[in-house]
């Protein structure tokens, strides 16, 4: 009901203007680049003039227009379009190897792509349902491999680096802390992943589980940050705002989709929500969730849930420890993909190596 009652004060209070700041010399990663949300954070971020802006795309076609586009609105040449598809775990890898070749730094980073459920039982060539991975997998697994060159940024620019997670009060609703099928699975990822699941969670249901993977995972990695980290994880409602995520709806959900876009914000006022969590600088981001141009104290709703699926979600199963050597990238062998090793490196220490993993990947093929 607070959700609900802190939705419709925003979508009935005028809304914030954007935040601004001197982005010269950064570089700045969009993932879902090409429409809507990440398009018109683009804009926000390229009037800032950023050294970079790296505009990630699923689609070549798509992605060569809207670069077009934004040039030429915007008047900004260092604008790129790089080509990420979230439904391959492959591509997410590829993606960062080009990254470790290519760029010096990395400042801003945004997970912006997702999807709507789909109207059938479909799972990827990684053999996750396809709105579990492109919502909420891949965007862990792409954030974790690009975490370390954000920490060799702020101890080389003296800054501090980004992470922004695109989440919803969707997630408000998700089905995960009540069902117990889930939460006591051996494989929770596997579990979600089942014609099951599709069929026996409304579509509705398995979106807003997404997004409440995204807020656990915000917490989680923040929390296992060493507390000097200088790097800030985020997460960040948009607001109701005109999404092409309804534009796959069909039926009686074209009028309740026609119904919310009269009421909603425009996509560039959703947008501005992504800049404000990439941008503000209180301390109370860390690890925050973002809501109507400030930090929404989430922590009764996961205390709340904690003690049914934080062990699942937001606790050591989600991180578990790795038997080998730390790495700063995937690391293949038999078809194993040990992302979870990773080497932290701070600002004010010379090396902190933790072992932990985020989902149970079996592999990427």
């Amino acid at each position: 009901m607070a959700a609900l009652l802190r939705t419709l004060r925003e979508i009935f209070s005028k809304a914030q203007p954007v935040l601004e700041g001197d982005l010269s010399e950064k570089t700045v990663v969009v993932i879902g680049a090409n429409t809507g949300l990440g398009f018109e954070a683009c804009k926000h971020f390229a009037s800032m003039n950023p050294g970079k802006l790296i505009m990630g795309c699923r689609s070549q076609a798509k992605g060569d227009a809207a670069l077009a586009k934004l040039k030429e609105q915007m008047r900004y040449e260092k604008a790129e379009l790089w080509i990420v598809d979230l439904a391959s775990l492959t591509s997410v890898k590829s993606f960062v190897d080009r990254f470790e070749k290519e760029c010096e730094r990395l400042d801003i980073l945004v997970e912006n792509a997702g999807m709507s459920p789909p109207l059938q039982y479909e799972r990827t060539e990684d053999g996750f349902a396809t709105i579990l991975q492109v919502n909420a997998i891949a965007p862990a697994l792409h954030a974790l491999l690009l975490l370390p060159h954000m920490l060799k940024t702020a101890k080389t620019h003296s800054t501090t680096p980004r992470i922004v997670n695109v989440s919803s009060d969707a997630h408000l609703f998700a089905s995960l802390p009540h069902d117990k099928k889930l939460i006591t699975s051996p494989n929770l990822m596997e579990e979600m992943s089942t014609e099951d699941y599709y069929k026996r969670i409304r579509h509705t249901y398995q979106y807003a589980d997404t997004k409440f993977m995204n807020v656990l995972f915000t917490q989680a990695l923040q929390r296992h940050l060493p507390g000097y980290s200088p790097v800030t994880v985020t997460a960040v409602n948009p607001s109701l705002c005109v999404s092409e995520l309804r534009r796959d709806v069909s039926g009686i959900w074209t009028i309740f989709s026609w119904l919310m876009d009269q009421v909603a914000f425009t996509t560039e006022q959703g947008s501005r929500q992504l800049v404000f969590a990439a941008l503000n600088e209180s301390e109370a981001m860390r690890g925050g969730y973002v809501s109507g141009n400030c930090v929404v104290d989430m922590t009764s709703r996961t205390k709340l849930k904690r003690k049914e699926v934080d062990d699942v979600l937001g606790g050591e199963e989600m991180w578990k420890h790795a038997d080998s050597t730390a790495a700063s990238c995937p690391k293949c062998n038999n078809g194993q993909a040990y992302f979870y090793q990773l080497q932290i490196r701070s600002a004010d220490e010379p090396m902190t190596t933790f072992y932990r993993s985020v989902f149970q990947i079996t592999a990427i093929s």
